[in-house]
């Protein structure tokens, strides 16, 4: 069952200033040399709502943009978190699946990450950013680089209409998770407009309530379901609901694992998992994680990067 109860390891600064945080930064870049490890402090140490007050304060204090110092002082991976966590949080996710889908090819993870675990609130502020910044609608692009039933699940997710009712119908478990055996195991071939809409308008409470349900009647984990019945994104996409109705902080764990386990790392999914979740659950991400692959977070991210880009992470983290 999803954690009722989450905390981030970055939290607002208390006492708050603005004006002393735009300054150290100011100092922190001024002259010959960057300060990062004052920068690495600074930004780690402040909320995102803080942030923003802090780049206003810089821009009134020096007339210049903060961003844009930033980005000028610094390089590399390091430059990357930098600049993510001086995004508001739908202009962050708005320009991640902006990337996602221009130029050539699609990153579907990226689309299902960020479509499918995000609350409905959310979605409808990334709609409006991704509005505002590209002049494009959200889910013309989307529809325009999937197809399929992947592209359904997308669609309906943008929609943003689940149910967030924290009530169980017991009732409609039971309906929903024999509706759910009769579209895929009892039948040949795999109705997914089904398991489509089941999983797009269901609270997650209601979804876990089902899953119960599906096992108890059908003998079977809705997972395995889902990975005899579909396959490729469409699978991914699934999964990812499931997982997130079931426990979130667990689904951003295997996300971390993933974009670091094997040769080479995802730094766009590392990056996007630490700056996304840090004021969120990070603490129950990292309980997680400890759970599920019996070492630290921390240590996961000191074997596979380095420099700078590793310190700000293990920051954001609260990893020593």
């Amino acid at each position: 069952m999803a954690a009722s109860y989450t905390q981030g390891t970055v939290v607002p600064c208390n006492p708050f200033s603005a004006e002393t945080a735009a300054a150290e930064l100011r100092k922190a870049m001024k002259g010959l040399g960057t300060d990062e490890a004052k920068i690495i402090q600074v930004l780690s140490n402040h909320s995102n709502k803080q942030r923003q007050e802090i780049a206003l304060s810089f821009k009134s204090q020096y007339g210049k943009e903060l961003k844009s110092e930033l980005k000028s002082e610094l390089g590399g991976k390091f430059e990357d978190v930098v600049l993510a966590l001086m995004e508001t949080p739908e202009q962050y996710d708005a320009k991640q699946l902006h990337d996602a889908i221009k130029g050539l090819g699609t990153d579907e993870g990226t689309l299902i990450e960020i479509l499918c675990s995000r609350s409905k609130v959310q979605i409808e502020e990334i709609k409006k950013t991704y509005k505002t910044l590209f002049k494009k609608d959200l889910e013309s692009d989307v529809k325009g680089d999937t197809s399929g039933h992947l592209e359904r699940l997308l669609v309906s997710q943008i929609a943003a209409n689940r149910d967030d009712s924290v009530t169980v119908d017991q009732a409609l478990a039971a309906a929903d998770a024999k509706e759910l055996y009769e579209a895929g195991d009892n039948k040949i071939g795999t109705d997914e407009s089904t398991f489509n809409r089941i999983l797009s308008v269901r609270s997650y409470p209601q979804l876990n309530a089902t899953f119960d349900a599906y096992k108890a009647n059908h003998k079977k984990d809705i997972e395995q379901v889902i990975k005899s019945e579909t396959s490729g994104y469409l699978e991914d996409g699934y999964l990812t609901i499931v997982s997130i109705a079931r426990n979130t902080p667990g689904y951003f764990a295997d996300r971390l694992y993933k974009s670091m386990k094997g040769a080479g790392t995802k730094d766009k999914v590392l990056i996007r998992c630490v700056v996304t979740r840090c004021e969120v659950d990070m603490v129950q991400i990292k309980e997680e994680f400890q759970k599920k692959y019996g070492k630290t977070l921390g240590s996961f991210i000191k074997g596979d990067v380095s420099g700078d880009y590793k310190k700000m992470l293990l920051a954001l983290c609260k990893e020593s």
